[in-house]
């Protein structure tokens, strides 16, 4: 696995080995051992999976503590801008964002640690999304930032009148408004 580090310390993104021939294609999607070599020891209990059509933006969300949620994301077929956006308070990248894009082809996978709100953009006509975590969901830890907010400059590349959005999502907070339950460093 190629281990790429991004500007935000924590943020990676994972490229594994990709064997082909005349057959098709053989990797390891996942492998703990080699996570935990590459990455640190993180133990996945819960595999989501969603399908969504281009436009889907879906986010900026996260788990509150004593909840919280690492993820490791990747799209299995079709193409997202996937992006985490620094929450943790005092933290020296509070507020930025590393974007990006995860295809069924470049099988690119990102790595969201704990103290992270996080999305996606669908660009593809359709895309498979999946994503491992660290801690099993609770719908009472649920939050969010919200996806439009401007002040974190984020290019979703997505036309504005073609989003489709949750109801939820267009209801969360702006960064500005925000009072994170997460400290920087993590403890």
């Amino acid at each position: 696995m190629n281990v790429i580090e991004t500007g935000i310390q924590g943020l990676l993104i994972l490229e594994p080995r990709i064997f082909e021939d005349s057959r098709g294609y053989f990797f390891e999607s996942f492998s703990q051992r080699e996570f935990e070599e590459c990455v640190g020891n993180v133990c996945f209990v819960q595999d989501n999976e969603s399908r969504s059509s281009y436009g889907v933006m879906r986010g900026l969300h996260f788990q509150r503590p004593p909840y919280t949620q690492a993820k490791l994301v990747r799209c299995v077929s079709g193409s997202v801008l996937d992006v985490a956006v620094d929450i943790r308070a005092g933290s020296p990248t509070y507020g930025q964002h590393v974007a990006v894009e995860l295809t069924g082809e470049n099988h690119r996978q990102f790595f969201v640690p704990r103290g992270f709100a996080h999305g996606f953009a669908v660009l593809s006509d359709t895309a498979l999304f999946q994503y491992k975590c660290d801690n099993f969901y609770y719908p009472e830890a649920d939050g969010g930032i919200n996806i439009l907010d401007g002040s974190l400059g984020i290019d979703w590349r997505i036309p504005a009148d073609q989003a489709i959005l949750s109801e939820k999502d267009t209801h969360h907070c702006m960064l500005a408004d925000f009072e994170s339950p997460f400290r920087f460093p993590q403890t």
